[in-house]
C-alpha cells in the first residue's frame, strides 16, 4: 500500500466515523431509540449539532497537529463536520422561511 492510498484510506475514514454519528443520530430520532432514557427531539438535535461542530473541529486540530497519514483522517472529519453544519444551518433557514410565510 502506498502512502497515497493510506492517505485516501484515512480521509475516508475520518470522513465515514463522522458521517455514521451523524446518521446514527438521525435515525435514533427517527426510532425514538433514547426515549427510556428521557431524550425527545431537542436532545437529539443538540447531539447532531455538537457531533457536527466537534467534528469538524477535531478534524481540523488533527489536520495541523497530526503525522503524515492522519492529516488525511483530519481532512475527511472536517468535510464531514462542515458537511452536517451546512444541513443544520439550511435546517434553520428551512425552518424561519416556513415560519415568516405562514398564513393563519
Amino acid at each position: 500500500m502506498t502512502e497515497i492510498d493510506r492517505g485516501r484510506l484515512a480521509a475516508l475514514a475520518g470522513f465515514a466515523t463522522t458521517a455514521v454519528l451523524l446518521v446514527l443520530t438521525v435515525v435514533a430520532f427517527q426510532t425514538d431509540a433514547l426515549e427510556s432514557f428521557g431524550w425527545q427531539g431537542g436532545e437529539y438535535a443538540y447531539s447532531f449539532i455538537w457531533i457536527a461542530l466537534g467534528s469538524a473541529l477535531a478534524g481540523l486540530v488533527v489536520k495541523m497537529a497530526a503525522p503524515a497519514p492522519w492529516r488525511s483522517a483530519g481532512t475527511g472529519m472536517a468535510l464531514a463536520g462542515t458537511v452536517g453544519v451546512v444541513v443544520v444551518i439550511t435546517l434553520i433557514v428551512v425552518f424561519v422561511w416556513a415560519l415568516s410565510n405562514l398564513s393563519v
